[in-house]
């Protein structure tokens, strides 16, 4: 079956330019163009993807950001900002957002942006699907790869599909220092410079799910001056036996 998107844009010229260059990687494309009827459809239907512009009439897109992932929607969200906005893009992402492009953007890289977040989803089913099963438990933490679930103390944790694939690369990783390029390359599966917030938003919004404080973190440790690196201490004996495995990569 074809991917199926959700774009939600009030802007008709862009929408159908979106809609076309979407439709020549046999993408079936969903066009809405407020925000409250994109929320609306969002629930109620499944989508593999959605394309959210922030400046929307009535219901903008970060409340309808917001919105989707306070429903415990965790279909991947792709924003389109405005390049002044560099603060709602900021907000976007530590709403829930996965990823975001600043317009004006061309097309072509719209469509890698898109190939890779799908890349990266079939890549992380492929990997919770190999025999390789065993749990990751760094003191109250405990990463389950096989069916991408996260507890803390006992209590599940959800995240987005993003924010598991971070948190597993990492807890597979430990100890090794990574900077937001080599985080946006791995996980993200791009490189692009400019665009470090989406790794910066997405470690916030990790520790708030994850550490008890997360000024003081006990899982993911800030690298001053380089980037981040995951607690090597206390780990598991099936993250150790992890270690001698392939890497999560996303490329």
């Amino acid at each position: 079956m074809p991917k199926k998107i959700l774009v939600v844009e009030d802007d008709v010229g862009i929408s159908k330019l979106l809609k076309l260059h979407l439709n020549d990687l046999s993408y079936e494309v969903v066009i809405i163009g407020d925000g409250e009827n994109g929320l609306q459809l969002g629930r109620q239907t499944d989508f593999d993807l959605i394309i959210l512009d922030l400046m929307l009439p009535g219901l903008d897109g970060l409340e309808v950001c917001r919105r989707l992932r306070n429903a415990s929607i965790n279909t991947p969200i792709l924003m389109l900002t405005a390049k002044s906005s560099e603060l709602d893009r900021v907000l976007g992402l530590e709403l829930g957002a996965d990823d975001y492009l600043t317009k004006p953007f061309s097309f072509k890289e719209l469509q890698a942006r898109v190939k890779a977040i799908f890349r990266r989803i079939e890549l992380s089913i492929k990997t919770s699907e190999q025999p390789v099963t065993d749990n990751i438990t760094v003191n109250d933490l405990v990463i389950e790869p096989s069916s991408r679930n996260v507890t803390v103390a006992g209590n599940k944790v959800v995240l987005t599909a993003t924010e598991f694939d971070l948190l597993l690369h990492f807890a597979r990783n430990p100890g090794r220092v990574y900077n937001r390029t080599q985080l946006l390359d791995k996980v993200w599966g791009y490189g692009h410079d400019g665009y470090e917030h989406t790794v910066n938003s997405h470690i916030n919004r990790l520790r708030k799910k994850i550490e008890k404080d997360p000024a003081n973190a006990d899982y993911i440790f800030t690298v001053w001056g380089i980037g981040y690196k995951f607690n090597e201490h206390h780990i598991g004996q099936a993250a150790q036996n992890n270690k001698l495995k392939s890497s999560y990569d996303f490329r």
